[in-house]
């Protein structure tokens, strides 16, 4: 989960934003659960939560920006600010960041009692399309078979040792994640010293020399399963780093994360009381196909956490000592 913290504010707390919105949802919002997926993991310099909203970083088409989101209290809607060259296009992307485009209207979960509950708890949950798919693809290559742990220490080193600091006055230590200049120029012993083994290094390398035209396809692409496609023509890029990456770009309301360590076994337990594997997951999952990430969202938002066993997998450290 992402940090939530009161933390201390960088200098210049007072600056005046660059640009700013009020966004004024139609339907209840879930500030909290709709941009869950954005951080990754407690040390990601790039999102920070603290206790009146969220404060991000984000690398635009126009340079860095800080947005900061935050719910009124008096009327519940969600006042964005943000500061620096990219400051115009993060506030005019607030409206599908918060899910105004995703649409729950045909998803019928009557007949599942956990899903219905949850729901009915959580009716202000939507799924944030971000618009970055670089942003999203690789710190999803970087989660690729190693823990959650490892995959999120790797991303901080990496924004701490080559982001630039937050525009604005964002919380100390926020960080913008490197453009692709700086990507590029990332030596294989730093990937390393990062605990990014050779292996996914390679797979990163192949997405950053065709970065502009694999964004170009992807964003040109006529239909969602385009632009998953588009994404598999990379080695290293394959149906689980398809799907966490679309999940947070584009929102992607079916894509399953297939060949998650332990996503099968908390939706088999959900579901229907016992573990499965991933083709009895999408078995499962098939009556609301089109929904399906939904109802994988609603799951985990309804506090249903599937009994562990077994030994913990050991932390590997890819690094040179």
């Amino acid at each position: 989960m992402t940090a939530v913290l009161p933390v201390p504010r960088a200098s210049g707390a007072d600056a005046a934003p660059d640009a700013t919105t009020v966004y004024r949802p139609s339907e209840p919002l879930d500030l909290a659960g709709t941009l869950a997926l954005l951080g990754r993991g407690p040390y990601d310099p790039s999102t920070v939560w603290d206790l009146r909203g969220m404060w991000r970083t984000w690398r635009t088409p126009a340079g860095a920006a800080t947005l900061r989101i935050q719910r009124r209290t008096a009327d519940g809607s969600i006042e964005a600010a943000a500061w620096g060259p990219g400051a115009e296009w993060a506030i005019a992307g607030v409206p599908d960041l918060l899910g105004r485009s995703d649409d729950w209207s045909d998803l019928d979960v009557s007949g599942h009692a956990l899903l219905r509950d949850s729901l009915h708890r959580n009716p202000g949950l939507r799924l944030a399309r971000t618009g970055r798919m670089l942003e999203a693809l690789l710190p999803a290559i970087i989660e690729q078979r190693v823990t959650s742990l490892e995959a999120y220490r790797s991303w901080s080193r990496l924004l701490r040792w080559y982001g630039e600091p937050a525009p604005g006055p964002a919380p100390e230590g926020m960080r913008v994640i490197p453009t692709l200049e700086q990507w590029r120029g990332i030596p294989s012993w730093e990937w390393h010293r990062a605990g990014v083994d050779p292996r996914r290094a390679r797979a990163i390398q192949s997405v950053l020399a065709v970065a502009p035209s694999l964004a170009r396809a992807v964003e040109r692409a006529e239909t969602l399963a385009a632009a998953e496609s588009a994404l598999q023509t990379i080695p290293g890029v394959g149906l689980w780093t398809a799907a966490e990456t679309l999940q947070r770009s584009h929102g992607h309301p079916d894509l399953v994360s297939v060949g998650d360590y332990h996503l099968a076994h908390q939706v088999g337990e959900a579901l229907i009381g016992r573990r499965v594997d991933d083709e009895g997951m999408l078995e499962l999952l098939e009556p609301w196909a089109g929904h399906r990430q939904r109802v994988v969202r609603l799951i985990f938002a309804s506090g249903f956490r599937f009994q562990r066993r077994g030994p913990r997998v050991t932390l590997q450290d890819h690094r040179w000592h």
